[in-house]
């Protein structure tokens, strides 16, 4: 049986984003003309948490939507499933816009090169920057996190497990060890 190694907790998962929620603000010098995007699943609860810390902290709501990547996988043909298609719903347009799109574990680059193409789809984004609460490594393309809760050095063979409340019902961060 594999052993679990907990990363964070739910007051661990809260620091990280209100620390990521100050340095997007930092980085864009504010709100003005910045969207958060999350991408489906445990990266729309978090890009709203984000939205919400940015809220507290300055005072003006954030534009937040929800992207679904689903169509846009590299891998739809070699895995053999029916994708489950969800919503892309983005409240404003994102041409002009700072996105910073919102995901929960970013591991080969794979599912951020998705998404770029979903939003490129979308409209001409004046920058799109990555949010991410774990960086594990193994990047498969050459994309990296511009704002990162936890860079966690991984094996391939370990599996990073995020439990987000809306979702799971309970908030943590584990490492399967193999």
């Amino acid at each position: 049986m594999a052993e679990k190694v907990k990363i964070m907790d739910e007051t661990g998962i809260r620091r990280a984003l209100v620390r990521i929620a100050h340095e997007i603000l930092e980085q864009n010098r504010g709100v003005e003309g910045l969207v958060i995007v999350g991408i489906h699943r445990r990266g729309v609860p978090l890009a709203k948490r984000l939205a919400e810390a940015i809220s507290q902290i300055e005072g003006v709501e954030v534009p937040v939507g929800t992207l679904d990547i689903n169509l846009y996988r590299d891998d739809l043909s070699t895995i053999g499933y029916h994708p489950i298609v969800r919503k892309t719903e983005i409240p404003v347009d994102v041409s002009e816009r700072t996105v910073v799109l919102v995901d929960d574990v970013l591991y080969t680059g794979r599912t951020v090169r998705a998404a770029l193409d979903a939003l490129m789809d979308l409209g001409r984004p004046k920058a799109i920057q990555l949010a991410v609460l774990v960086d594990r490594g193994h990047r498969e393309l050459p994309i990296r996190a511009d704002y990162v809760g936890k860079n966690l050095p991984t094996a391939k063979r370990e599996i990073i497990s995020v439990k987000i409340a809306e979702i799971d019902g309970k908030e943590e961060v584990v490492i399967n060890e193999g």
